[in-house]
């Protein structure tokens, strides 16, 4: 049994579960992070988007900001103790049409005409890789990225029970769209420790490239993620109904707090 992480991008499980993804790992259990948008660009022309991106990110080219970001997330993965797997789709500001031209001025754009059959193709590279039972944990995609929006979508479609966790920094700035993205979902919370919590925090720290664009600095970083920890001293997760709670190897008690058992299904 294996607990996957689906990450829209370089960072965003870390960010969201880290401190849980450390606690499973410490309790024994395997745990993948699967990355879908980091895939090289067939050129190194960038949309615009990309560029003012790349000028807050501190990097030039597409294939070296992909490098470096790619980097970043196995250092992340290994500090938590999770496996990253890269898989080759393009993030969306790098994406074009079929007439050459970007697809996305706005990373919380809506989903492109042009890209309606994507998430049945991210659908089918998950089915391919993953395993009977294996427990998927999906981003809820609380901020609308379109990205985020994408792989919640192909998850979806696998027809298998899916466990939701909540996007950071999503969350933090679009707390109201919590609820909509939850609507007849079960929330369960479980325990992360304050060693979970400094291997969260040092983690994402290994997104260099990337504080500044979403936290403004490192010190605001650790601010705001410390504060999201202390309110519950873990990380909630939610699923829909009753169905999934068998695969997802954890013990609910009385106040909806969860514990993690080890894949053999001991304390």
């Amino acid at each position: 049994m294996r607990y996957i992480y689906l990450s829209p991008h370089l960072d965003d499980a870390v960010l969201s579960a880290g401190g849980l993804i450390y606690e499973q790992s410490r309790a024994g259990i395997p745990v993948e992070i699967w990355s879908f948008m980091c895939g090289f660009p067939p050129d190194e022309e960038l949309s615009p988007l990309a560029q003012a991106l790349h000028y807050q990110w501190g990097t030039t080219g597409a294939e070296e900001t992909i490098r470096i970001r790619r980097a970043e997330d196995k250092r992340a993965g290994e500090i938590v103790g999770a496996k990253t797997v890269h898989f080759d789709f393009l993030d969306c500001i790098y994406r074009r049409g079929k007439d050459g031209g970007w697809l996305y001025s706005d990373v919380f754009a809506p989903l492109h005409e042009a890209e309606a059959d994507l998430p049945a193709q991210i659908a089918q590279v998950m089915v391919a890789w993953l395993k009977p039972d294996d427990v998927v944990v999906c981003q809820l995609a609380v901020g609308s990225h379109v990205d985020h929006v994408l792989v919640r979508k192909a998850a979806e479609m696998l027809g298998r029970p899916l466990m939701f966790d909540a996007d950071i920094p999503y969350l933090l700035n679009h707390p109201d769209e919590l609820e909509p993205k939850t609507a007849r979902m079960k929330e369960s919370l479980l325990t992360v420790s304050e060693a979970g919590f400094g291997s969260w925090l040092e983690a994402a720290e290994a997104y260099a490239s990337q504080i500044g664009t979403l936290f403004e600095s490192q010190d605001v970083m650790r601010d705001r993620m410390r504060g999201y920890w202390s309110e519950r001293e873990g990380i909630r997760l939610w699923r829909f109904g009753q169905a999934a709670a068998s695969a997802t190897h954890v013990a609910e008690v009385g106040d909806g707090n969860t514990t993690l058992l080890s894949p053999e299904g001991g304390s």
